[in-house]
């Protein structure tokens, strides 16, 4: 166990003095590889903070319906009648919540400011309304044909001016969702070969400069691993320099953007920011990184041992 401990130590510190050795050669290296790893983090990035807002917001299926202005109290209730036969029909149990013209104005006025806007039209612009939300079936296949159905029936209330299927736009942003991880799924694939390509004529061009000392420690009885393990670790930090320079370089664009994505939350009343991913996802993509550093020089070490042998 002592033996494999020092082997690997040694094998470090020399992987560790190419680098002290050569460092203007690696530093470029690292950069090139970092800003390559730089668009997939930074989607990453994105991507988590988007998905971050998207798991506060509620995707379950939710109708808004919006009675006429000229509705009176008793037509009201009986339109509250006629939602829940049309739903009872569905056999689909709903939760059925009025709101009050007058308090759907003033949580219009806390929530925008607009107090003074609003006092100037002389009279309350809004109608009453009801909120339907379905308790159970959101898993149906049939849902969303279920609710256009009941969404069609419910406009043809007399009392009724316009119905809103209000989680419409919730699912079109999860489709955009599954569009960009596709897309980052691809991006990723991409320029993870490059990381592999950079990584492989790094460390190819360190075993043609140490082929005599290969040579002759191949002659003496050196073994296939001693051999090869430092540069299986120059590899490895070849990718884990990277990828912590790539994660700094990120950190340091969300600056900039939340100076202005926070101007701009802030007109609709949100205090969204752009934030850095955990340390867990950080973790992983580092160790993404080193393992796509570690493919690069395997590939490289082997091709170049087959040639001399």
């Amino acid at each position: 166990m002592n033996i494999w401990f020092t082997n690997h130590i040694n094998a470090i510190g020399n992987a560790l003095g190419q680098f002290r050795r050569s460092p203007g050669h690696f530093f470029f290296n690292i950069l090139v590889l970092a800003m390559t790893l730089a668009l997939p983090f930074g989607g990453i990035t994105l991507l988590d903070n988007i998905q971050s807002v998207t798991r506060q917001l509620s995707v379950s299926p939710e109708i808004s319906v919006f009675l006429k202005a000229d509705t009176s109290p008793a037509d009201a209730a009986a339109t509250e009648q006629s939602i829940t036969k049309i739903f009872q029909a569905k056999n689909q149990n709903i939760e059925l919540v009025f709101i009050a013209k007058d308090a759907a104005l003033q949580s219009l006025q806390k929530k925008t400011g607009l107090a003074d806007v609003v006092d100037s039209l002389g009279s309350n612009p809004l109608p009453d309304s009801y909120i339907i939300r379905l308790k159970d079936g959101a898993e149906s296949r049939n849902l969303s044909a279920q609710i256009e159905s009941a969404a069609a029936q419910l406009q043809k209330i007399p009392s009724v001016d316009k119905v809103q299927v209000d989680s419409d736009w919730t699912k079109r942003l999860a489709a955009l969702l599954s569009v960009m991880r596709m897309g980052l799924l691809f991006l990723a694939i991409i320029l993870s070969v490059v990381v592999i390509v950079v990584t492989f004529n790094t460390v190819r061009l360190q075993v043609l400069m140490h082929l005599d000392e290969i040579t002759v420690s191949w002659h003496i009885g050196a073994s296939r691993a001693y051999i090869r393990r430092p540069f299986y670790y120059m590899g490895i930090f070849l990718g884990l320099f990277s990828g912590i320079i790539a994660l700094v370089l990120i950190d340091a664009c969300l600056y900039p953007f939340n100076t202005v994505i926070v101007e701009l939350a802030q007109l609709y009343g949100s205090s969204f920011q752009l934030t850095p991913v955990s340390p867990l996802v950080s973790a992983i993509l580092l160790a993404g990184s080193a393992a796509l550093g570690w493919l690069g020089a395997i590939l490289s070490v082997n091709r170049q041992l087959w040639k001399i042998n």
